[in-house]
């Protein structure tokens, strides 16, 4: 008797085995496939708009175009520019005062936004999601805003709202609605990338925004060439504010269910404030900016768990990642300086926007190795200091070599090779890529091109002596960040010699 319920036992046992062991396996092979999918997705998505890259030499730009609003200003770079034409980008800079609202607007292209200063709150209403935040009916009664349709709806309710500070980069997909608002206590100073030549725009390599409200280009803006073009525009009889200034407003009445006095105030014909408005009462509900809510740093080396569509959906999707502080550095030289990456490893929706960024900080004279991005246009962006960059293109010919400084933006097409030396103030900047897994291939240092070759390949390639291949490349042991040197004799010399090797390179 015993004998036959130890193998009843056993037989149920092996049942139970046998049945999770088929649960288990197809759950592997679920996320096995999701990740395959997301895998052929990356190789099969569209490539990017082929543009003009005939470039014969470049330069380090300031904005063009710069007009005020109420509470700030916003500036916009030339995009009739070869440089800005061969990387397919437009680039744009707002300075917002404190309480200043950048107005809802979504643009055509998806965007990467770096917050050189200040702190502020983030809206993006990403279509479909539901309404997670909600301010309790008795916050609204305590601030005496109750009202008929409050008490009938319960509090307010909205999207989530982001919190972001100085050294954030924030990962913004095309057609989402969005809006800034500086809570800080000094101004707010964003500039921001936007990829028209991403294959998620379809209209034209043209930048286009549309704003929801107010009239962003009201007359009577002064200091900028946007003037004549809405003047241009107004001659033409074409429309200059926002979506509701070009309907019907019998159809907006009736599609609100609002009386025809409210539609007025939504066409804002009549506001003269611009894009960036001041915003006194702004009291929105909203977590605080907590410590232990900040997204843990990616470290190297730790592995991060594959997708598998369950555990992030585009609702909750993390949109923003701090790239200013010295523990995210991906490379350190306590005597040269840093370097801090964001890719889709870090922040997934990079995948979607097909877009990178490269923080960089370089102390006193220091160096950077020679190196050109693999697969991406750069478009860097001077946050502090000056420098001296020196930029090789194609034969070998030397396309910029000249001082950036502060506020400057300069873009080097794929494959040009480019060295950033520091100047006596340091330098800092970010640098934005057409290309969410960009990569770099430096010239010298100990992960090298000239380090990975043969010294039988350099001798016979540049027509030196074995010592001089060895010299090349064992000299440096720094990866690709070399520390400054107070002399400006021996700085300059480096600088010289590192052209030399890059112009030599390129020409063999």
């Amino acid at each position: 008797m015993e004998i036959v319920k130890k193998r009843s036992l056993l037989s149920l046992l092996m049942c139970f085995f046998l049945l999770f062991s088929c649960c288990f396996s197809q759950i592997e092979q679920q996320q096995s496939f999701l990740w395959e999918k997301l895998q052929q997705q990356q190789q099969h998505r569209p490539a990017r708009a082929k543009t003009d890259c005939q470039i014969q030499s470049l330069n380090a730009r300031e904005p063009t175009r710069k007009f005020d609003s109420e509470a700030g200003t916003t500036e916009f770079w030339e995009r009739d520019s070869e440089e800005f034409e061969c990387a397919g980008v437009a680039a744009v800079r707002n300075n917002i005062q404190p309480q200043g609202l950048l107005l809802p607007h979504y643009n055509n292209a998806p965007q990467l936004i770096y917050i050189v200063q200040g702190r502020g709150l983030l809206g993006v209403v990403i279509p479909g999601c539901a309404e997670t935040f909600e301010a309790p009916q008795s916050e609204r009664r305590t601030r005496g805003e109750q009202s008929r349709e409050a008490e009938s709806h319960g509090g307010d309710r909205h999207q989530k709202i982001r919190q972001f500070r100085q050294g954030d980069v924030l990962a913004l997909p095309a057609g989402f609605t969005l809006w800034l608002y500086n809570n800080g206590q000094e101004n707010l100073v964003t500039v921001a990338l936007l990829d028209i030549a991403n294959p998620i725009n379809q209209l034209d390599l043209e930048f286009r925004h549309f704003f929801l409200a107010g009239n962003p280009h009201p007359k009577g803006l002064s200091g900028s060439r946007y003037e004549e073009e809405i003047k241009s525009r107004s001659e033409q009889h074409l429309q200059s504010g926002n979506f509701f200034d070009g309907y019907d407003p019998d159809v907006i009445a009736k599609v609100f269910n609002v009386d025809r006095e409210l539609v007025t105030r939504l066409e804002g014909r009549e506001d003269q404030r611009g894009q960036i408005i001041r915003a006194e009462r702004f009291d929105v509900f909203s977590p605080e900016f907590e410590r232990e809510e900040q997204e843990q740093p990616y470290r190297p080396g730790r592995e991060r768990p594959r997708p598998n569509g369950l555990e992030q959906t585009i609702c909750t999707m993390r949109l923003r990642e701090n790239l200013g502080s010295p523990s995210r550095a991906d490379v350190y030289n306590p005597r040269g300086g840093r370097v801090s990456t964001l890719n889709s490893n870090k922040l997934p929706i990079l995948n979607w926007l097909q877009l990178s960024a490269e923080r960089g900080v370089l102390y006193q004279n220091a160096v950077m190795a020679p190196y050109w991005n693999t697969n991406a246009h750069s478009i860097i962006y001077i946050i502090r200091g000056n420098g001296r960059f020196q930029v090789v293109g194609d034969a070998g010919n030397s396309v910029f070599d000249g001082e950036v400084k502060e506020g400057q933006i300069i873009i080097v097409p794929q494959n040009f090779a480019i060295v950033k030396k520091a100047g006596d103030q340091g330098l800092e900047y970010i640098a934005f890529k057409t290309n969410d897994q960009a990569m770099t291939n430096p010239l010298a240092g100990r992960l090298s091109a000239i380090r990975a070759m043969p010294e039988e390949v350099l001798m016979n390639s540049y027509q030196i002596s074995r010592q001089d291949a060895r010299r090349l490349k064992y000299n440096r042991e720094e990866a690709t960040v070399f520390a400054g040197r107070r002399s400006t004799g021996h700085s300059t010399r480096a600088m010289e010699y590192a052209l030399n090797a890059v112009e030599a390179f390129l020409k063999v």
